[in-house]
């Protein structure tokens, strides 16, 4: 059963708004490797997968066809690059 969970780029304990631009619909498995910075987004939303990541080939195997985040329908809902910035900057572990 796939279950979809909500996550923050941004962290709201490190100042993230909770609005739905700072926001990212994730699978369980992929929000946990999101929030521990093995997996990132650049800013044309291309899914990036950290080199310390213990099975790469895994983790991308895991990644839809296209290898970029699927955004919302609605432009306005689209996550915004200032958070995605942060996140790569402060989470993603190159």
């Amino acid at each position: 059963r796939a279950v979809v969970e909500a996550s923050h780029i941004r962290p709201v304990d490190y100042d993230g708004p909770d609005i739905v631009s700072n926001g990212i619909a994730l699978s369980g498995t992929a929000h946990w490797m999101f929030d521990r910075g093995l997996v990132g987004l650049a800013d044309d939303l291309t899914i990036l997968v950290s080199r310390q990541t213990n099975d790469a080939e895994t983790v991308r195997s895991m990644i839809n066809g296209t290898g970029r985040l699927i955004p919302p329908g609605r432009r306005s809902e689209f996550p915004r690059g200032e958070f995605i910035g942060w996140h790569r900057e402060n989470c993603f572990r190159q």
